[in-house]
């Protein structure tokens, strides 16, 4: 039985790779940080009691700022494959907390990385890298164009991924970086902008919310479902060889093709709710990211199954649902003049 160990496995990307490691037969392995209330939420459905003695899913307290509780999981658990996935991952927040995100999303890998060289074992590593690296190189993006961080995220995680690749070539290890654009789902943080859109159209249809405040709408972004996305990853540690890989779906919508659609599944005028705050906008903004993921899908045979359509309705229907309705009452809602 292969070992995976999985850093963020909490999060939306690490809750969706630890069930799809489970589905394969894996004994997975997380990190993750200790709380004063539960954190686990997204993964409280795969909980197994640990006094089970077929258990395959075990949890363990640590963080990507403390070196030596890294070092000491994989020591213990000595996995076949470690995916890092933890970071502070809010653009936005990054600006606020430039310290923290550098110590976690950048040095919190170099900690990995010299657990798992000084561990001596062999082992696969996926590092979690992100199309925030681009900036404002020109679309179609690949991984040859050069990298141009334009937050502090995006920097912390340019200097991860080379440490990922100079580990890769002065140590042999297998390590790869899996360049993610834009993916969500219906477990995506509540403040990112498309679970933000979506909540905030279900909030409107309970009648607890009037309107919806955003930045940037002209921004473009290549958005892809989540959990195709963690097949990319996975796929990347089943190759012969490690190498880089950009994952995306190719295609480019604006934050107000966004607005257009969701809004439009319940037949509502995005335009009467949606208002713009300057406070919103970000210090440095990234115009356009959009992938160009030839290369994975030459090298790994992996492409997106789930269209921006489907994910806008998934997220939307799962939103809905959470205040008690359905996409086809909401239509008759906003058809009878909410």
């Amino acid at each position: 039985m292969k070992k995976a160990l999985i850093t963020g496995i909490t999060g939306q990307d690490g809750s969706y790779l630890a069930e799809l490691l489970l589905s394969k037969g894996y004994e997975v392995h997380g990190i993750i940080r200790r709380a004063s209330t539960f954190n686990t939420q997204r993964i409280d459905h795969l909980y197994e009691d640990p006094h089970e003695s077929d258990t395959r899913l075990h949890l363990h307290y640590g963080d990507l700022t403390d070196g030596s509780q890294i070092a000491r999981v994989i020591r213990t658990v000595r996995p076949d494959e470690i995916y890092n996935l933890g970071a502070q991952s809010h653009v936005a927040v990054s600006f606020n907390q430039p310290e923290y995100t550098g110590d976690v999303d950048g040095l919190g890998t170099v900690r990995l990385l010299e657990a798992i060289r000084d561990a001596d074992i062999d082992v696969k590593l996926y590092q979690a890298g992100t199309s925030e690296m681009f900036g404002d190189s020109p679309p179609p993006q690949n991984e040859n164009t050069p990298f141009r961080p334009r937050s502090p995220y995006a920097a912390a995680k340019v200097y991860a991924h080379w440490m990922v690749a100079n580990y890769r070539d002065a140590y042999d290890l297998f390590a790869v970086n899996g360049i993610l654009f834009n993916h969500e789902s219906e477990r995506r943080g509540e403040t990112f902008v498309t679970r933000k859109i979506t909540r905030a159209i279900a909030a409107i249809l309970a009648d607890s919310q009037k309107h919806l405040y955003l930045g940037n709408i002209d921004a473009v972004r290549d958005w892809g479902y989540a959990p195709d996305y963690v097949q990319a990853m996975w796929m990347m540690l089943q190759a012969d060889t490690p190498d880089d890989y950009v994952i995306g779906t190719g295609e480019a919508h604006t934050v107000q093709e966004f607005c257009e659609i969701s809004f439009g599944l319940v037949g509502l005028d995005w335009e009467q709710y949606v208002r713009i705050d300057p406070a919103y906008y970000r210090p440095t903004e990234v115009e356009s990211l959009q992938a160009n993921p030839a290369k994975a899908n030459n090298k790994l045979g992996w492409k997106p199954e789930t269209s921006f359509n489907e994910l806008v309705e998934l997220m939307l229907a799962h939103d809905l649902r959470e205040v008690g309705l359905d996409l086809e009452i909401s239509r008759d809602l906003a058809t009878d003049g909410l």
